[in-house]
């Protein structure tokens, strides 16, 4: 009798796989192997053309890829969405107050679970009939990053570069080369394809400004990667407008010089710190066509210079350091008189320190320049606080 209820319990025990009651293990599912990530903003005409193209291209290999959105105005996120819905390997993050190509890469990569990850641009000028090429360096571990470089033989830069760019793409790389002793031909290159778990390792150390996130990967690693390039030929773009502007020129310098001092200070204090420098410039040049052309006396010209030299650093913050905070409209004009506040304050958090250090005469530059600092340093964590605190 006994024996018969035992028997009873296990033939009704529920979700059973087996006779002794214990629950069958769920089917165990694999994602994918390889995650592509498209930083996008404004490019909802290029991003059908690219999951189509995908879709040819990576036959036979399981694949996803990520839409990451600087919450285009063109509606590039919803028109991702759309495919989306019928289409299982695409993903969208839209990112709202957030700004920044290296940061959009840094996200869509560590939002991915595949066991390789590749980063390329959503305009079309990237060949994607070479990713299943970089996807077999990586499967046959023959390196960890595989790299498309328009720089070693058999790559051309083609027709996706005006000859004035191309110009500063080179200057560009040799001077990444040099200042991080980076062995890449094509440091400035988009279009890479990576082991995911190695970002995953360096994402504490990678900045979410900027736009050349493989150099940061690269000079973040610290030689400690397997690098392989290999040929493509840049294309030109068919749809849209190019989102570098000549003052991601400063961006770039920023991050070359935030690598070289070995991340003891920010990008964004760096571009801060670039656009004060500028600001002297400008300072000094209204300084003498006050003193020249409008014969004021120098205090008067030193004054009216000073706001001008605000004024100047107040719009290439707004459109370069604070790009992912930028302000527009009123909120700009606001933020123009909290900079001029914030920047006054500065000037006399200059004396102040400089006046307290100043004690002899020949330790005048050492005055000088703890006054200098001081101010600066109060400019840029005010203004962050202030003028572009965060939404």
């Amino acid at each position: 009798m006994d024996h018969a209820v035992d028997d009873q319990a296990r033939i009704t025990s529920p979700d059973t796989g087996s006779a002794t009651g214990t629950p069958s293990p769920r089917p165990v599912t694999t994602g994918p192997e390889l995650s592509i990530v498209l930083p996008t903003f404004n490019e909802a005409q290029n991003v059908p053309l690219m999951v189509d193209l995908l879709e040819k291209t990576l036959a036979g290999i399981d694949w996803e890829v990520i839409v990451v959105d600087d919450n285009s105005p063109d509606g590039t996120s919803q028109t991702g969405r759309a495919i989306a819905r019928g289409n299982p390997r695409v993903r969208v993050i839209r990112r709202i107050g957030r700004r920044g190509l290296s940061g959009a890469c840094v996200e869509g990569i560590l939002s991915s679970s595949a066991d390789f990850v590749a980063v390329m641009d959503a305009d079309l000028q990237h060949d994607e009939s070479l990713l299943p090429k970089m996807l077999e360096e990586l499967r046959a571990d023959r390196a960890d990053l595989v790299v498309a470089s328009r720089k070693v033989e058999g790559g051309t830069i083609g027709e996706g570069l005006s000859s004035v760019r191309a110009w500063g793409s080179n200057i560009a790389n040799g001077l990444a080369q040099k200042l991080l002793n980076v062995s890449l031909s094509d440091p400035m290159s988009g279009f890479f394809m990576i082991r995911r778990q190695k970002v995953e390792d360096l994402a504490p150390q990678l900045s979410a400004q900027g736009f050349k996130i493989l150099l940061d990967i690269v000079s973040s690693a610290k030689g400690a990667l397997r690098i392989k390039e290999l040929p493509f030929t840049f294309r030109q773009r068919q749809h849209g407008e190019s989102k570098l502007d000549t003052l991601v020129t400063l961006d770039y310098f920023g991050l070359l010089l935030a690598k070289y001092f070995g991340d003891v200070v920010s990008v964004r204090f760096l571009m801060f710190g670039l656009v004060g420098a500028s600001g002297l410039v400008v300072h000094l040049v209204a300084l003498r066509l006050f003193l020249v052309m409008g014969a004021m006396e120098f205090n008067w010209a030193q004054t009216a210079a000073s706001f001008v030299a605000m004024t100047s650093n107040f719009f290439l913050n707004n459109q370069l350091t604070y790009r992912d905070r930028r302000l527009t409209g009123v909120r700009a004009i606001v933020g123009l008189v909290t900079f001029y506040a914030v920047c006054s304050v500065g000037v006399l958090a200059n004396v102040g320190v400089a006046d307290l250090v100043y004690a002899e005469p020949e330790y005048w530059w050492l005055a000088g320049t703890a006054g200098a600092i001081m101010g600066a340093v109060w400019n840029y964590a005010a203004s962050s606080a202030l003028t572009w605190k965060k939404a």
